[in-house]
């Protein structure tokens, strides 16, 4: 068996998961290009096991370990994505990230804007105080 092929077809594989992960916005889009990126990981691992003719096969169960974290993270990551989209009502990545950072944003302007009322509150009476003794 020639090595080329799988390799080719491995490495095809994971420019297109690292295109996705790079390009898509959806979250449930990057977790998919993840796992083709998983599998031409796995598809390297078995085509290099099958052309070193392993005796262990060490390749091969590397692949089911890797196969295990895949489902156990793509399990977690649909159930973070569904509680996220539950929450805030989409599952854009770049709409979740300015929300937090304008969440932020907000909450520290609306601090400000309420210590700057208690000053101009302070200053107003401090004027009118002023202004009785005069």
């Amino acid at each position: 068996m020639h090595l080329a092929y799988p390799a080719v077809l491995a490495a095809l594989l994971f420019c297109t998961g690292l295109y996705g992960v790079l390009a898509r916005r959806n979250a449930i889009l990057v977790l998919m290009s993840v796992e083709l990126m998983l599998n031409a990981v796995n598809l390297n691992l078995v085509a290099f096991d099958v052309w070193l003719r392993d005796t262990l096969h060490a390749g091969q169960a590397l692949t089911l370990f890797v196969i295990a974290i895949a489902a156990a993270e793509i399990g977690i990551g649909l159930a973070i994505v569904l509680m996220v989209y539950r929450n805030r009502g989409t599952s854009d990545i770049d709409r979740l990230r300015d929300s937090v950072e304008s969440d932020a944003t907000d909450e520290a302007a609306a601090e400000s804007a309420q210590e700057a009322r208690a000053q101009a509150d302070a200053d107003a009476a401090r004027a009118k105080k002023a202004e009785a003794t005069a």
